[in-house]
């Protein structure tokens, strides 16, 4: 091997000495054929060793404290627990409506809340799944409030059936079994009743002194009551059975407007059905006259079939509930 080396001699020039000793280093190589070697990046140049690249890996995101979440829960549906209590010793009628309306705007707060609650992973589903069914809740609590007039369920039965109920009561099972005490009292319910009077019981009588005689048949396929009317004031209701018919007697001699009105569970409180009500009135009055003839008394007989039959001469119309006699 042959080896070349530049010396520089003599006085060195200021300022150049470093530079001079680092070129002499530099032209200092080993060649088979006397020249000097090129260096991979090209001729006369040193290439770089590559360095490894690393990503820098992203720090953990830090976990929500138990117990900073536990005070958020508390927060979100303290209110709601209060109003939902309000509305389990509530009354019928107003103040149920009025604690139904509260309870209807705090269960969408609480759903607010938890929404944009930060909760700890082993929490996470179920407190989606707890804001969702506080939501739909809310809307049920509005959907149940009652208008207090005539065929009017109540809030409770139409809670009784909603699913939001269970659904919160499910959500708040799974949160509390992992610590996050997330329970509600949620308000009481009632199933749906089917109250029935007897057929024929009459519900208003007023005074009947005439030989007028008026059957009812009712074939509708619900319970019926028929009441009749002179001008403004109530004669008599009677209470008719589907499939069944009853008789009135001593109907006095007069003119009379005949209502009817046709459902399921009859709420002697409101004078109403509760469920798939309709109501309507015959056109056609009805005339009762009893008067006296020779060798005898002469008076009216009537039947008022409620259904539809072939050959019948009656028309019906409906009637708005508020109009319906009571």
């Amino acid at each position: 091997m042959h080896e070349r080396r530049t010396v520089f001699r003599g006085r060195r020039a200021a300022g150049f000495g470093a530079a001079a000793l680092a070129l002499a280093l530099a032209l200092t190589a080993c060649s088979s054929d006397g020249g000097s070697e090129a260096s991979a990046g090209g001729s006369g140049g040193s290439a770089a060793a590559p360095s490894a690249a690393t990503d820098p890996t992203p720090p953990p995101t830090p976990t929500v404290d138990p117990a900073t979440y536990r005070h958020a829960l508390s927060g979100a549906l303290g209110p709601l627990d209060s109003a939902l209590r309000a509305v389990d010793r509530a009354g019928e009628g107003g103040a149920l409506n009025r604690a139904l309306d509260t309870a209807a705007a705090r269960a969408d707060a609480a759903a607010d809340a938890l929404q944009t609650t930060r909760a700890p992973d082993d929490a996470t589903a179920g407190n989606s799944q707890l804001a969702s069914a506080l939501r739909a809740l809310g809307q049920d609590l509005k959907s149940a409030r009652g208008d207090g007039g005539r065929c009017a369920t109540s809030p409770r039965v139409e809670l009784g059936t909603a699913q939001s109920p269970k659904s919160v009561q499910e959500a708040g099972r799974s949160l509390t079994a992992l610590g996050y005490d997330a329970a509600l009292r949620l308000p009481r319910t009632e199933q749906a009743k089917h109250r029935r009077l007897a057929n024929g019981t009459l519900i208003r009588d007023g005074s009947r002194g005439g030989l007028g005689r008026l059957t009812i048949r009712n074939g509708t396929g619900t319970d019926a009551v028929v009441t009749l009317t002179r001008g403004t004031r109530t004669a008599f209701s009677v209470y008719v059975r589907q499939g069944s018919d009853t008789t009135i007697r001593s109907v006095n001699s007069g003119s009379y407007t005949v209502y009817f009105t046709t459902g399921e569970d009859w709420n002697s409180a409101r004078s109403s059905f509760t469920r798939g009500c309709s109501f309507e009135k015959f056109d056609d009055k009805a005339n009762f006259r009893t008067v006296r003839v020779t060798g005898g008394t002469q008076y009216t007989v009537l039947t008022f079939t409620l259904n539809k039959v072939i050959g019948g001469n009656a028309t019906t119309s409906r009637v708005p509930p508020g109009e319906f006699p009571s």
